[in-house]
């Protein structure tokens, strides 16, 4: 397996987790941009991400490449936060995403016709229906159990705590809405 990422802190992080757990002869890291990672064309039997492509800019640009890593017959498969089927306002897309830090979201249908347009056949697209339920989990364990953690992560002030919470209610009701959501998809190279 090979896990491609361009963040130096990130590769090196894997390579330590899979030194620790005896996995390196089995498991290696390239540092590179996704969306142009120079590894050989149809070299993967399978290109999988998780929750992590919502960060990536050019979102045609990562599929394009992923189907080009795919051998032919090969599994494109990944989940990733999307703008769910209620949609976002201009206003809560600006918000949720100044918080998250991502440059854009992309749809369910977007990233079906994005696999289509690239050779691919989708063979699932959906709404994992797990988005919502997580973050009330989330909220639920900051407010009962993670407090002190997240207050030394951010050096106790108080008031980015505070701020912090807001937001995540914010985007709590936004996955409630159906505005926002965790996209399923598994698509095979033609």
């Amino acid at each position: 397996m090979l896990g491609v990422d361009a963040t130096p802190n990130v590769v090196e992080r894997g390579r330590r987790y899979t030194d620790d757990e005896a996995l390196s002869e089995r498991v290696t890291f390239h540092l590179a941009d996704v969306c142009d990672t120079g590894l050989p064309d149809a070299s993967a039997d399978f290109v999988w991400g998780e929750d992590a492509w919502c960060y990536v800019v050019d979102k045609a640009k990562l599929i394009r490449e992923a189907a080009h890593l795919v051998r032919r017959g090969g599994t494109v498969a990944f989940t990733d936060w999307v703008e769910g089927p209620n949609g976002l306002t201009d206003d809560e897309a600006e918000r949720f995403m100044r918080f998250m830090k991502f440059p854009n979201v992309e749809s369910i249908e977007g990233y079906g016709a994005l696999l289509v347009e690239n050779g691919c056949t989708v063979a699932v697209a959906e709404d994992t229906g797990r988005f919502a339920p997580h973050v009330d989990l989330y909220l639920q364990m900051l407010d009962m159990q993670l407090t002190s953690d997240a207050l030394r992560i951010i050096g106790y002030d108080m008031d980015l705590m505070q701020a912090m919470a807001g937001e995540m209610q914010f985007m709590q009701g936004l996955a409630h809405a159906g505005k926002v959501a965790q996209g399923l998809f598994v698509a095979r190279k033609k």
